[in-house]
């Protein structure tokens, strides 16, 4: 007698686990991205990941998969994004995905595969079954959070100054922010901590720039319904609503 979860009547389906691992790079947000070498989609970029064993959870399941692209402790968060099930998804059967997201701070530079390479995410190359769409569900979910969490501290090295976290917001965001307003903003949501250290004057001198830190290197939930908006929208620059 077959099991009441797989059978004609209620059949089961192939679950794999997927990752969105983000990173900004040289000032741009990029995406990690392996290319296949067989069909479907062969020499089209996919997102790393792999099928779920019946031993384990998706959060192993992702880790392991991660683990032959990249070293997973070089992530600084990795959180679920999203499930798809579009039983079109697959041209060799219907397949279940759950996608993660993950980020890794902009100073560690992680050794990868041959097969493997980062991509900017405004210029993806072509991407195998939804995978390109996905890497877009997860920079909705990035930009948003970037609002109302703390979680650039994935994105960003230990310590930094105020306009080297901007660079970073802003390859993230996608648009442009004042150094000015995001330090203020930042600051007074107990997001940022001075270190009381400076910065090494740069080559034309001047005055060193004060080193900063996230007072958390956790996610938290900083302001509810604070929006970053571009500055189309608000000319002033992003402000928390």
């Amino acid at each position: 007698m077959g099991s009441v979860w797989s059978s004609p009547e209620r059949p089961a389906y192939p679950h794999q686990a997927l990752a969105v691992v983000l990173q900004v790079r040289a000032r741009r947000l990029h995406a990690m991205l392996w290319q296949r070498p067989n069909d479907p989609f062969a020499g089209a970029w996919a997102l790393p990941g792999g099928p779920l064993l019946p031993e384990e959870t998706l959060g192993a399941s992702v880790a392991r998969q991660l683990a032959a692209k990249v070293e997973v402790a070089a992530l600084g968060h990795l959180e679920q994004l999203e499930t798809r099930s579009d039983p079109d998804r697959d041209p060799r059967g219907r397949t279940v995905a759950t996608a993660y997201l993950g980020l890794i701070p902009s100073h560690v530079d992680p050794a990868l595969p041959e097969d493997t390479a980062w991509h900017p995410v405004e210029a993806l190359p072509a991407t195998a079954f939804d995978h390109g769409s996905i890497v877009g569900s997860a920079l909705r979910r990035l930009r948003s959070k970037l609002s109302y969490t703390n979680v650039g501290f994935a994105l960003a090295p230990p310590e930094f100054t105020v306009a080297e976290l901007r660079e970073i917001y802003v390859a993230a965001l996608g648009y442009d922010v004042t150094a000015t307003n995001l330090q203020r903003v930042l600051l007074r949501r107990g997001v940022l901590e001075a270190t009381g250290e400076q910065a090494p004057p740069g080559r034309s001198g001047g005055r060193p720039a004060a080193l900063y830190r996230f007072a958390a290197p956790e996610l938290e939930v900083t302001d509810p319904f604070a929006v970053f908006r571009p500055p189309a929208t608000r000319p002033a620059g992003p402000r928390g609503s």
